[in-house]
């Protein structure tokens, strides 16, 4: 009895908890939601890339053949304009990138975990205090970025309160106390609140990139994706505003940019721990239906076992041996199946 008891109880402790369920269901999403965007962002840019490719060779063997120089040098010589650029080198002459705007720009965009890519510290000094320096700014944003949300939650529920207040009227008095009970226990959805923080990430992306666009002479939808990039602190790197030249006179512009980013990102990072509860949602509920099909099946189970041990008891019904046989031996024993 005792051994028993140990083997359940150890088999209890193997069982995950609906926690640990969820935690393992999210990681296989996550994984076949990768491999669905990996696969459908390699068929639309692959493409594009060996054409790319191809075009950067015939105009390497060109400009070779027009200048009498072997393609190892020159491919030497972009080399070391590679490693140049990090240090801020470019082909067109631009802001520059550690003055105090500059590095205060570039200290915004690690603490914010957007990581741009454009400016990088090149010395071993700046390398190492950088790792220091990132780990307590980007501890210190999220927790700013935590604080935020908490506050445009219970802005958001104040006001969806008094809206939810003021559309409701009642007749009576006895209406009036059954309502004001009602309003009480009255909490926003989280799809309410998702669709608010949606439209305000969107008027402010709408906003940032008509400013961009007008400023640095991209494009409207350019704009529209760069804020994204930036708002979500993915950072490519290949559209970074305020870094031409003539921004370094553009102080309002520069304040202003700051501002947008640091609202952005706010926002949207909002936007995304709202999004999650939904997600969460739907794990659970994902969690339930498959527990429903488990016990469905389970309870179909027990209703025809009475079925199934009827049939194999038909099939295997006693042995009965005559008086004339010379063989006698024991009676087989009808067996029930479990």
């Amino acid at each position: 009895m005792a051994m028993k008891k140990d083997s359940s109880a150890c088999c209890s402790c193997l069982i995950p908890s609906k926690e640990t369920v969820r935690f393992y269901l999210l990681g296989v999403l996550i994984a076949f939601y990768m491999l669905a965007g990996a696969a459908v962002f390699s068929i639309l840019e692959r493409p594009a890339e060996l054409k790319a490719h191809q075009h950067w060779e015939r105009r390497l063997r060109s400009f070779c053949q027009e200048h009498n120089m072997s393609c190892e040098d020159l491919k030497s010589l972009l080399h070391h304009f590679e490693e140049a650029r990090t240090a801020g080198i470019q082909t067109e002459k631009g802001r520059a990138q550690w003055d105090l705007p500059g590095a205060f720009y570039f200290v915004g965009t690690v603490v914010s975990t957007i990581g741009f890519g454009v400016t990088a510290p090149s010395t071993a000094t700046g390398k190492v205090l950088l790792v220091f320096y990132a780990l307590l700014g980007c501890s210190a944003t999220i927790l700013f970025f935590n604080l935020f949300l908490e506050r445009v939650t219970t802005l958001l529920n104040f006001l969806m309160f008094w809206c939810h207040t003021r559309t409701s009227k009642p007749s009576g008095l006895e209406n009036k106390t059954s309502e004001g009970n009602k309003n009480e226990e009255w909490k926003p959805s989280v799809y309410q609140v998702t669709f608010i923080l949606f439209l305000a990430v969107l008027l402010v992306a709408c906003g940032a990139a008509s400013l961009y666009s007008a400023i640095e002479g991209w494009t409207y939808l350019e704009s529209l994706y760069f804020c994204f990039v930036a708002f979500s602190t993915v950072g490519f790197g290949d559209f970074v505003s305020g870094q031409r030249e003539h921004h370094e006179d553009t102080r309002g512009y520069q304040v202003a940019n700051c501002l947008l980013m640091l609202l952005g990102v706010c926002c949207t990072y909002s936007l995304f721990n709202a999004i999650s509860v939904i997600i969460k949602q739907g794990l659970n509920w994902i969690l339930r239906t498959l527990d429903w099909m488990y016990d469905g099946i389970r309870h179909n189970r027990l209703q025809f076992r009475p079925l199934f041990q009827l049939c194999f008891s038909d099939s295997e019904s006693p042995v009965n041996y005559g008086k004339d046989d010379t063989v006698h031996g024991p009676q087989m024993q009808t067996v029930s199946i479990s």
